[in-house]
């Protein structure tokens, strides 16, 4: 561990593994430290024993289970938009080379409609994703599907380099609620586009200028053009297989990737930066760190907590009710359909996606807690996914730094938040690279199948 790196990261969960890539890709000389043997720390995919020993210390997985191999359980499931940025981060740091992807069965939104003479109650509805799909959509009445249909144009079509496609609604100016108004849109369509599509975890963006919702809208609208099936991608093995990658990334690029090593903390100058990592009675020297919110010295109080997450996984022996028999899916169930401030989430993946034996489903519910109850706030979600065989619950405190890292040069990355999908992660990854190297990532790169599966 000796030595002397531009970057020192400790911790090995999605974002730490981002960033180390980042940095590799740029000729860093970058050392990675873990103080567990497994990778992903919060975010580690388990075994069917590991399961097992975590949730139920003494017990034995159950008969009929497959082989301890057969299971990748995510514990924090996170979708990726096909041609997002996320995309685009894997693709600047070439992992992408050491992963194979599947699609996401669908997205659906949580929207109970009573049952007909001639039809039968519904609870989930796949989110339309093209012009075509909303005029066929039940979540719409037939005048609301062509205003719904004159947005999803205007979507498609704009740009914020172009003006002209902005139809007088300035990008740095107007709100995501002037331009809603402007179409005529009503609340429950506004109400899927923006947590289904944009992808919104609340309805805060609303009174925001309405670029970076823009953005997110066409990028879901365009990953599912190209993907057809889903704008939605998943790696085969899980999550397990996004930090199989980057530690062979690591060995290829000749990058220092170090688990299970004794962390002691930070070495600091008499300016207060940051100037190496101590383990054991070894001292790495560096110039800069990015840390997961476990590594923070409590001496130099870095973090803080700003609520809670509750995640429920369930593993189930059917597909969940309502879905047409999907393997895999992302069910969002908003804040106005549930009255509450939170959208609640539910990634669900299986033996489809190689992460659990045949004919097994794992489903992983979550949301910010909002009351003194939490497992009751997840209990509407759980009482419609069927029979349930086994149910875990974690309950984790939302950290997010103090300072932005300058001062110190110790870059604090947040704890995951209640989504099913990458946007947040991606989104800090990408601000603490710019703080870091003082320039934003170029992702002008482009994200179609053929370079994703190179």
């Amino acid at each position: 561990m000796d030595g002397e790196y531009d970057v020192i990261i400790c911790g090995s969960g999605l974002k730490e593994c981002l960033l180390f890539g980042m940095l590799v890709a740029n000729d860093k000389k970058v050392l990675l430290i873990d103080r567990n043997e497994h990778p992903g720390g919060e975010s580690e995919s388990l075994a069917l024993e590991a399961l097992w020993q975590k949730f139920r210390p003494g017990e034995a997985p159950p008969e009929g289970y497959g082989t301890d191999r057969d299971w990748f359980v995510d514990q924090i499931p996170k979708f990726v938009v096909a041609c997002g940025k996320t995309v685009k981060i894997l693709l600047h740091t070439r992992v992408t080379r050491f992963l194979e992807w599947k699609s996401v069965d669908g997205t659906l939104v949580y929207q109970f409609q009573q049952g007909g003479f001639m039809s039968k109650a519904k609870m989930f509805h796949t989110v339309p994703e093209t012009s075509a799909a909303v005029l066929k959509s039940p979540l719409m009445g037939l005048l609301e599907k062509s205003r719904a249909k004159n947005f999803y144009q205007f979507a498609s079509n704009w740009d914020p380099t172009k003006q002209e496609t902005w139809q007088g609604l300035d990008p740095y100016k107007n709100s995501m609620t002037q331009v809603f108004e402007k179409f005529g849109l009503q609340p429950n369509t506004i109400d899927f586009i923006g947590h289904a599509v944009a992808m919104y975890p609340t309805d805060d963006f609303l009174t925001e200028p309405y670029g970076e919702a823009m953005d997110r809208i066409k990028s879901y609208l365009h990953s599912a053009s190209v993907y057809e099936t889903s704008p939605l991608i998943y790696p085969i093995y899980g999550l397990s297989a996004v930090y199989e990658g980057f530690s062979r990334l690591a060995a290829e690029c000749e990058a220092t990737w170090l688990s299970g090593q004794a962390f002691d903390g930070f070495v600091y100058d008499a300016d207060g930066k940051v100037t190496g990592v101590v383990s054991g009675k070894s001292i790495a020297k560096c110039r800069m760190v990015i840390c997961d919110p476990s590594y923070t010295d409590p001496d130099k109080p870095k973090i803080t907590s700003v609520g809670k997450v509750i995640r429920a996984i369930c593993i189930l022996g059917a597909p969940i009710p309502d879905t047409g028999g999907a393997t895999s899916c992302q069910i969002i169930f908003t804040g106005k359909q549930l009255n509450r401030k939170n959208d609640v989430y539910l990634a669900m993946v299986s033996w489809g996606h190689c992460i659990a034996c045949k004919d097994k489903y794992v489903a992983t519910i979550s949301t910010v807690v909002e009351t003194d109850d939490p497992v009751a706030e997840l209990q509407t979600v759980l009482e419609i996914l069927g029979p349930i065989e086994h149910q875990f619950m974690t309950l984790s405190d939302i950290f997010v730094p103090l300072d932005d890292g300058t001062h110190d040069n110790v870059y604090v990355t947040s704890s995951y938040d209640s989504t099913c999908h990458f946007e947040s992660i991606s989104d800090d990854v990408l601000s603490i690279w710019s703080r870091m190297m003082g320039s934003e990532l170029d992702l002008t790169i482009t994200a179609n199948p053929e370079e994703l599966q190179e």
